[in-house]
Formats: C-alpha cells, sequence, structure tokens
C-alpha cells in the first residue's frame, strides 16, 4: 500500500463454460464448439492475471451529486446506489494484456478461437470483480456494514469520462500497468473501474422501506424485485 491504494494480486478464479458462451454470443453448444472452448480455457489459464488497485474513501451524497472527495459528480443513478452510504471502495481490476493479444492472434487464424478468447476476457474479469466485491462484502459484513452491486462509470447516467478522475486519483497506470487513453478506451481493454457504496446495517435497516424508490434492479437489497 502508497498513499492509501492497495493492490493486490489473486489467484484465478474457477472458469465458468456457461459464461464464456455467453459473452461470446454462442446460444447452441455443439460437440464442436465444446472442444474449441476447452482448448482456449487451456491455452488463457496461465496468460491472464488478476490484479486490483483500491482506496476505501468517505464519500458524501447531496440529491444527485456524489462527492469523493477528490472529485465531484453528478449522477442520479449513482446516487440512487449509493442511498445511505457514508463510505466507498473505489477500484480497478484487469485481466491483464495477454488475453488481448489471444484475441488479436487468432482473429488473423482462427475467428471462432478468436471469437472465444473475447468471450474468455468478458468472463475473466467479471468473475474477477466479483471475487473483489465478495472479500469487500465479507470484510464489512464482520464490520457490522453492508455493502452495495459495484457501480461503474458509463452505467446509467454516471459519465464514461469520470473513469479519469478514477485512474488519477488510483493512479494506475503505475499501480497495475492500466492505461485510459483519449477515447476512454481502457489498455489491457478486459478491465473494469468501478465504485462499491458502503453503509452501516443499521441506517439501512432504519430506512430500508425508501429502498422503493431505487430504479437499481439488481441491487441484492431490493424489496419487491
Amino acid at each position: 500500500m502508497t498513499d492509501g491504494i492497495f493492490v493486490k494480486t489473486y489467484a484465478a478464479p474457477p472458469f465458468s463454460r456457461n459464461e464464456i458462451l455467453r459473452y461470446s454470443g454462442i446460444r447452441q453448444e455443439t460437440p464442436e464448439m465444446t472442444e474449441i472452448v476447452e482448448e482456449c480455457i487451456k491455452e488463457a489459464t496461465d496468460k491472464a492475471v488478476y490484479r486490483v488497485c483500491y482506496s476505501e474513501i468517505p464519500i458524501q451524497v447531496i440529491n444527485d451529486e456524489v462527492d469523493f472527495g477528490f472529485a465531484k459528480v453528478v449522477s442520479s443513478d449513482l446516487s440512487k446506489n449509493l442511498y445511505l452510504c457514508n463510505s466507498a471502495v473505489i477500484f480497478a481490476a484487469t485481466a491483464g494484456i495477454e488475453l488481448d493479444r489471444l484475441t488479436a492472434k487468432y482473429s488473423r487464424i482462427s475467428p471462432a478461437k478468436a471469437l472465444i478468447f473475447q468471450g474468455i476476457g468478458a468472463e475473466r474479469i467479471e468473475c474477477f470483480c466479483d471475487l473483489f466485491n465478495n472479500e469487500i462484502s465479507c470484510l464489512k459484513e464482520k464490520e457490522g456494514k453492508f455493502t452495495r452491486p459495484r457501480f461503474s462509470p458509463g452505467y446509467g447516467d454516471l459519465p464514461l469520462k469520470f473513469q479519469k478522475d478514477i485512474f488519477k486519483f488510483l493512479d494506475c497506470p503505475v499501480k497495475i500497468g492500466l492505461t485510459l487513453n483519449d477515447s476512454l478506451l481502457m489498455s489491457p481493454t478486459k478491465s473494469v473501474t468501478a465504485i462499491i457504496g458502503i453503509g452501516k446495517n443499521s441506517c439501512r435497516t432504519a430506512d430500508i422501506n425508501k429502498c422503493g424508490k431505487c430504479s437499481l434492479k439488481d441491487c441484492e437489497y431490493r424489496r419487491n424485485k
């Protein structure tokens, strides 16, 4: 840790074949496709890396504005997601550049494998983010707190350009080798920046009836889903 920014490297989480197929846009699996998927997984296993940099900071939510200290942003959807939260974990995670290289390599010699490697890359980073999110949730639960589902720039009305502020705050290029170009595209591409809201369980319990006002359908705390 330096300057309040933590950096961690994780072991590879288990692969989900179903998610790989879903991210690849394949609706019906065939024996031939199953063989290709297994070949791609075998090749990708030692290529992906799982690195994250993150920091927990106090936040203030006033109407549709969220003040992170290092930046302020106006977003109705993010404000709803962070309802009753007084701090947040800001993080950036990457599955590494080698998955991009595999996709580029096979785009020239095997479009089918290139498609699967795209799906593997998406499955890897989402699976990794779920692992990290769950770890934070478990830690905060032990402290008598709750966490909200992670929320990324580009979701809802949260501007994608907010990634610039996150990159500057976390110093992503130095910490985990993650860069952002002028078009707001990340390299490696299989990377994510996101916000995990944190609040006190006592606050959530006291105001649970107000959750019906939230438009976030996938929130684990939402009532009457």
